[in-house]
């Protein structure tokens, strides 16, 4: 049999999250009401953008677009996580692995170039508010939404394809709890290192080009809060890019160890636990920061959630 043949009749199997299996019911509980949470808190922001008009704004509609990514990014990993820690099979075919790995790709690139793109529409609103409503309309903001997915989808089909072609016919114990490239390529049995040099450079733009933004746009954002005379303004400015830098600063700290730091300072478990941050923990913190620390969003929950309990008052008073 090919070695070709071998790699796609296999089956690989993996590990888990967890190396001691007496914990498995409290991380499994744990990690289930993170996934209730996120899903839910994302599907409220995605549900009040929508229905009030007072958020339909440029940031609520790429606030939205996050929301979307977040859900998908956390659906990718996640269930089949769950169903591993409860099931003696764990198993993941090799084409399922391929899907894993090119949602994943894509999920992760998306939301890099989403919160660059975010960063440019604070800028736009802090030192241009005059010019916001032209420079930040509809189709703007509908091509940098799409300009986000594409970028991220490219990411997934340059990766996934390479990474699957590689011969594994050794080991199929992947040594994480979903098909991360880099635990995937432990298993190979050819030389990856031109491979995992052309992924460092791939990752790298993809982190700097959002970077280059987002550096950019908050360095002359201070420079027009700095010549504020406002207190207010300046408040409200700070407020205003407090929400995004804190995610910012979240999600690209974890991806920037996981695809940048040498291998060399990594070790499996430290990869699984960064990994569970930014693929578990991470799409739940995003819409709970927008929304705690937002009136706007506040105050359209409080608006539906008023509109809601009025009428049920009404059917039950019918009734």
């Amino acid at each position: 049999m090919s070695m070709k043949n071998i790699t796609l009749s296999s089956d690989f199997i993996l590990l888990g999250l967890l190396v001691n299996n007496k914990a498995t019911g409290i991380v499994f509980a744990i990690i289930f009401a993170i996934f209730v949470v996120a899903v839910t808190a994302n599907l409220v922001m995605i549900f009040l953008i929508q229905v009030d008009s007072h958020l339909h704004t440029p940031m609520y509609f790429l606030l939205s677009q996050l929301s979307i990514m977040d859900t998908l990014f956390i659906c990718t990993t996640v269930p089949k996580l769950l169903v591993d820690m409860v099931s003696k099979e764990k198993t993941i075919s090799f084409v399922g692995c391929g899907i894993q790995i090119f949602l994943y790709l894509t999920m992760i690139g998306s939301e890099f170039f989403l919160l660059g793109l975010m960063a440019y529409d604070r800028y736009v609103a802090v030192c241009n508010p005059l010019r916001y409503p032209v420079l930040m309309n509809r189709r703007v903001c509908l091509l940098l939404a799409a300009g986000a997915w594409f970028g991220g989808s490219l990411d997934g089909f340059l990766l996934t394809p390479i990474t699957m072609n590689v011969p594994y016919c050794g080991s199929r114990s992947i040594n994480h709890f979903f098909c991360e490239i880099p635990a995937v390529l432990r298993l190979a049995c050819a030389d990856t290192s031109l491979y995992e040099t052309l992924m460092y450079i791939c990752c790298v733009l993809m982190l700097l080009i959002p970077i280059s933004i987002i550096s950019t746009s908050y360095s002359l954002i201070l420079l027009t809060v700095h010549r504020m005379h406002s207190p207010e303004g300046r408040k409200k400015a700070f407020t205003t890019c407090s929400s995004h830098l804190t995610v910012v600063s979240i999600f690209y700290g974890a991806a920037f160890y996981t695809y940048v730091l040498s291998q060399s300072f990594h070790t499996p478990e430290q990869d699984k636990v960064v990994s569970a941050f930014y693929t578990i923990v991470t799409p739940m913190l995003n819409p709970l920061i927008y929304s705690l620390r937002n009136k706007d969003v506040m105050g359209a929950f409080k608006k539906v959630f008023s509109q809601y309990s009025s009428a049920q008052k009404v059917s039950t008073s019918d009734a």
